[in-house]
């Protein structure tokens, strides 16, 4: 999903193997995904949504002179949180010990790999991407 603070910003669906970039956006409060190549474009990313970063993830630090806190993780899954806060920022990674980070609080530039999107939205996908059958040409029939 793209945060509350992200909805003026151009988008576009994340898709497995899609390379994304954390930055913050111009006139936002909020830091989310970008596309690697395009930064003006966030990439929405769906809840269950699996990451692997290029890199150990990197968060900043309340005080900003302090150099950012690694996580000891490279692999995250997306999530939401605090949905009944609606001016809360609600983007986050959960990483594989259980730790939350809200995507807003990670440290720019990092990249992340698309791995897999959640099940169902994968099978929505496949769905709209198979061929549909072949409709008949229709019978005209005249003078009757």
């Amino acid at each position: 999903m793209c945060d509350y603070s992200l909805h003026h910003v151009m988008s576009t669906p994340a898709k497995v193997g899609d390379v994304l970039k954390t930055t913050s956006f111009i006139g936002s409060s909020t830091r989310g995904f970008c596309a690697a190549g395009d930064p003006t474009v966030a990439v929405c990313v769906l809840p269950g949504t699996e990451l692997a970063f290029a890199s150990e993830i990197e968060c900043d630090r309340a005080v900003g002179f302090l150099p950012h806190r690694r996580l000891a993780a490279t692999v995250a899954r997306f999530r939401q949180v605090d949905l009944d806060k609606p001016y809360a920022h609600h983007d986050a990674i959960e990483l594989p010990d259980g730790q939350i980070v809200l995507l807003t609080n990670l440290s720019e530039g990092q990249t992340a790999t698309v791995l897999q999107l959640p099940a169902d939205e994968q099978a929505q996908r496949a769905a709209k991407t198979e061929a549909e059958p072949a409709q008949a040409e229709p019978i005209y029939i005249f003078g009757i």
